[in-house]
């Protein structure tokens, strides 16, 4: 990945937040043959015994699913608002970028049984219902014909992650004139440009002497 000191965060939890904050991840590998695959599905992150582990369920024979089982090794992506930062904001003459935010969690993978897939969809629907357990989309409240069909289809999974990358790039490396510059256009632009320019903000005081 784009790998510089000063596009990292310092706070190793506000990485994790960040994680759950944008849980649904691309998620990839490759196979026997080193062809690669990809998908993209939500999950949870849970710590245990200090390590993080990446919770969901992928659709059965398909060409990621096969891949998986092949090759454990995988790499899910974890990504949010980004933006177009033009050079025209800068107090010096430097090429234009664009900023962003992104974690990737390496890891391994392994597939789980029938218990485990019902724990994750209960947890899943449950959770993205807002704790309306009364809701009819409910894992618990669909008709037992249903999901046993659905479940057959789908298989759970839990990814170990052994290696946990990121980079914030949020103009961490410019003057704070140019800085403040940025934050100010970017505050004029859609919702990731908003997003991205209160990063910035959050971080003003971290990087400038005020």
């Amino acid at each position: 990945m784009y790998d510089l000191p000063h596009h990292k965060e310092k706070n190793h939890q506000e990485v994790i937040q960040f994680m759950k904050d944008h849980p649904f991840v691309f998620l990839t590998g490759s196979d026997a043959a080193n062809k690669p695959v990809a998908t993209q599905i939500p999950v949870f992150i849970d710590e245990k015994d200090g390590k993080y582990f990446l919770t969901g369920h992928i659709m059965r024979n398909t060409d990621h699913h096969k891949a998986f089982e092949q090759n454990k090794n995988v790499l899910a992506v974890f990504t949010g608002q980004h933006t177009y930062v033009s050079a025209t904001w800068y107090t010096k003459p430097v090429g234009s970028t664009w900023n962003y935010m992104s974690v990737h969690a390496h890891g391994t993978i392994r597939f789980g049984d029938t218990d485990e897939l019902r724990s994750i969809l209960q947890r899943l629907t449950l959770h993205y219902e807002n704790g309306n357990a009364a809701s009819t989309t409910v894992f618990d409240n669909l008709p037992t014909e249903y999901t046993e069909r659905m479940m057959k289809a789908i298989v759970p999974f839990e990814i170990e992650v052994n290696d946990l990358q990121h980079v914030f790039k949020l103009s961490q490396d410019r003057d704070k004139k140019s800085y403040e510059n940025i934050i100010m256009q970017l505050e004029k632009q859609d919702a990731a440009g908003k997003y991205i320019a209160g990063k910035m903000r959050e971080r003003k005081s971290q990087l400038f002497n005020d």
